[in-house]
């Protein structure tokens, strides 16, 4: 993926992000319709492009990966907060983040001696929250 795709954006999203619904989401992170992007080529990505999505997408595949994005999607969070509040081990919790940070899904920033993360940009957020709101509509007939 191009750089550029995950340039850090300021977003205001609030606590109760994971229970907006889709078109709420869009409207408050800025994100368009994907399918409204013409600067998006889905059949024309390299097999670079290709490799580092299903990695992405791999990384995204562990249910405490999931649980740390989810939780840090409304702003920074500490190491300490989230190992306590997830209830995973500290050492887990920042191995999960280490690999997180280098696929650029979240970012940090260092306060004293801790250090603060939180997804990355809106693109992070909106995929999360868009996936979210998918499995929260139920089973229906397509």
């Amino acid at each position: 993926m191009q750089a550029a795709v995950w340039k850090n954006r300021q977003r205001n999203l609030r606590p109760d992000a994971c229970t907006r619904t889709k078109a709420q989401t869009l409207q408050e992170t800025g994100l368009q319709n994907p399918k409204a992007n013409p600067g998006i080529k889905p059949h024309a990505l390299s097999s670079d492009d290709l490799t580092l999505l299903a990695e992405t997408f791999r990384l995204l595949g562990d249910p405490s990966r999931l649980k740390i994005l989810a939780f840090t999607i409304d702003g920074p969070k500490s190491v300490t907060d989230i190992a306590e509040t997830l209830e995973l081990s500290q050492s887990l919790v920042s191995h999960h983040l280490r690999l997180l940070r280098g696929a650029r899904l979240v970012k940090w920033q260092r306060q004293s001696r801790q250090v603060f993360y939180e997804i990355d940009d809106s693109h992070v957020s909106g995929m999360l929250l868009d996936m979210i709101a998918h499995i929260q509509e139920g089973d229906h007939d397509h």
